[in-house]
């Protein structure tokens, strides 16, 4: 059995080198994950990992874990997503540039770009408040935690988002259909 994160950064801001690695090795795939979901884009997502990494290292010796990792985790990964997101936009204006560098939209049609049509019915509080939610696993205090916003809050975005997504996955159904419209 692995020891819980408390006992890793324990042991970690003691300086043993194999408790930090072990935090990376335990959470590089979900801010790995977290990253892609930001920025589309696979490399950047390595970027952000390594960064949010590098930043989490940096508070040791010294650091002090108040809450799940995840909660900690979460806005770094996104501020750093959001500045790799900002460097690619600027990397974008260079027309030479802009010809290497693949697409990280699905193809139109598929299925990805349909939930993503889906999920951008949604404004970015609800779609984030969601993710953390059903995709993440965070608990409704921990989303709190890592967006900085009250629980009731939390509360609320959940059941509004929950309720845009449903009425748009039953327009979709009926659309491909998968559903027939309810008559009136």
């Amino acid at each position: 059995m692995s020891p819980p994160d408390d006992d890793l950064v324990a042991r970690a801001n003691g300086g043993d080198p194999a408790a930090f690695e072990a935090l990376y090795l335990r959470y590089r795939g979900w801010v790995h994950a977290l990253a892609y979901r930001f920025t589309r884009d696979r490399d950047a997502a390595l970027d952000v990992l390594q960064e949010t990494f590098l930043y989490l290292l940096r508070k040791f010796p010294g650091f002090s874990l108040t809450a799940r990792m995840t909660t900690f985790l979460y806005p770094v990964v996104k501020n750093c997503s959001i500045e790799a997101r900002r460097k690619a936009e600027r990397f974008a204006g260079d027309p030479e540039k802009v010809a290497d560098v693949p697409s990280a939209d699905p193809p139109p049609g598929s299925e990805e770009s349909d939930i993503a049509a889906i999920l951008a019915v949604l404004s970015e509080e609800h779609r984030e408040t969601l993710l953390l939610r059903f995709a993440d696993g965070l608990s409704m205090e921990e989303i709190a935690g890592a967006l900085g916003i009250p629980v009731g809050t939390v509360k609320s975005r959940l059941h509004r988002g929950r309720k845009l997504l449903q009425k748009k996955l039953f327009d979709y159904a009926i659309k491909n259909g998968y559903a027939k419209e309810k008559s009136r």
